[in-house]
């Protein structure tokens, strides 16, 4: 592997983070939405990863291959006084778990950090071996 296919790579998974990170967001600003008329709540969102081939020097990094719903059942809570409750007294609201999803949006964050501090440190090295040849 080349120094410089570092970059592709370390590009390639800030990139796919980066989509993590809004993927997150979106989940926790959805967080206590409640469903619509039509009954259809906000359902988490997860980002699934896959590898992906970075060029010739057979390096390989990182892509989203999909975004996928959640399938745990909305949550329904008991308020009768809402003006979307059912019949019944139920509002019905998104399945997605705010501490899980703080704990996603952590681990993408130290994971883009981690990835800029390689792409850095790659360049620091690359400075640092044009100034040897000087």
């Amino acid at each position: 592997m080349s120094m410089f296919s570092i970059f592709s790579v370390s590009g390639s998974a800030v990139s796919a983070q980066s989509q993590r990170l809004n993927v997150v967001a979106s989940n926790l600003a959805n967080a206590d939405a409640v469903a619509g008329p039509d009954g259809q709540g906000y359902k988490g969102r997860q980002v699934v990863f896959e590898t992906a081939p970075m060029g010739a020097d057979a390096s390989s990094g990182v892509r989203v291959k999909t975004i996928t719903e959640s399938d745990a059942p909305l949550r329904r809570t008991h308020n009768p006084t809402h003006p979307s409750a059912d019949a019944e007294g139920y509002i019905t609201q998104s399945n997605v778990n705010p501490v899980e999803e703080m704990v996603n949006m952590i681990s993408a964050s130290r994971s883009y950090q981690n990835n800029v501090e390689v792409m850095n440190t790659a360049k620091t090295l690359l400075l640092k071996t044009l100034q040897m040849g000087q």
